[in-house]
């Protein structure tokens, strides 16, 4: 049995890690089959998901980026209909403090931040204050000692402003300024990431180091994606992020057999 803290919520499961789903409400994401709202979201939490992902602005290679006024009025329409529907555990995918307050408002549970919550201490503490979790990503090119030396570094300065430890996540960053090389690598040391200390977030899913292996486009690289995260579980990984829920729970649940 799995168990971490999400938030203020208990998660728990029988499967070897926990599944979040992605929920793009954008129109330019990098894999058009995340994008979507409400319809999305539903479907996903019925397929089984464990946690849904909401963001508002893409973070791929050459994203377009939108105001902060842009940012949450496409996040907060899917996230009120949601929370209509269901208490799944919801994190949003932004840089902005604006943003997440906005959704924390209106029953988001973390803030999933791809630049580690920027170093900036009334960041924190509003994470801190509240009772919210954080899941930080090292952003940038960086062999697997760099990546946990920020990570231990952006850990203990969430600590030091209030956030308990147990309501963070750390996410290496797949992808993300990184050399294919470097991301496979990091996959490989799934379990070195900051030694295992601290839950660790793996979001591999149709990412070029993907691609980079088996040759395939984004649309092609379902397959490769779950291979990548079954071992990245069997290494370690406590969630991971996905843009194919149904078929990475069937996976996991093939995993716990054997």
């Amino acid at each position: 049995m799995q168990q971490v803290v999400f938030g203020s919520k208990i998660l728990k499961t029988d499967r070897p890690a926990f599944v979040m789903g992605i929920v793009n409400a954008t129109p330019d994401s990098f894999f058009s089959g995340s994008r979507g709202g409400v319809e999305r979201a539903l479907k996903l939490i019925e397929e089984g998901a464990d946690v849904l992902d909401i963001g508002g602005e893409s973070t791929r290679p050459g994203y377009t980026p939108v105001s902060t006024e842009e940012e949450i009025n496409r996040i907060l329409p899917v996230l009120i209909e949601i929370r209509k529907n269901s208490n799944i555990p919801v994190s949003i995918d932004t840089t902005k403090l604006e943003v997440y307050k906005a959704a924390f408002e209106n029953g988001a549970d973390v803030w999933n931040d791809v630049c580690a919550l920027s170093g900036k201490v009334e960041n924190a503490e509003y994470i801190g204050r509240t009772g919210s979790g954080v899941i930080l990503m090292h952003n940038g090119a960086g062999e697997l000692e760099d990546v946990n030396k920020y990570l231990e570094e952006q850990v203990q300065f969430c600590i030091s402003h209030g956030v308990p430890l147990e309501k963070i996540f750390v996410d290496p960053g797949i992808g993300f300024g990184k050399s294919n090389e470097q991301s496979i690598n990091l996959i490989k040391n799934t379990g070195a990431i900051c030694d295992g200390k601290y839950p660790i977030l793996m979001a591999l899913s149709r990412k070029r180091c993907i691609g980079e292996m088996t040759g395939k486009p984004t649309e092609e690289r379902m397959a490769g994606t779950l291979a990548a995260d079954l071992l990245s579980v069997q290494k370690g990984a406590v969630m991971v992020r996905v843009h194919d829920v149904s078929e990475t729970i069937d996976g996991l649940n093939v995993m716990k057999y054997l």
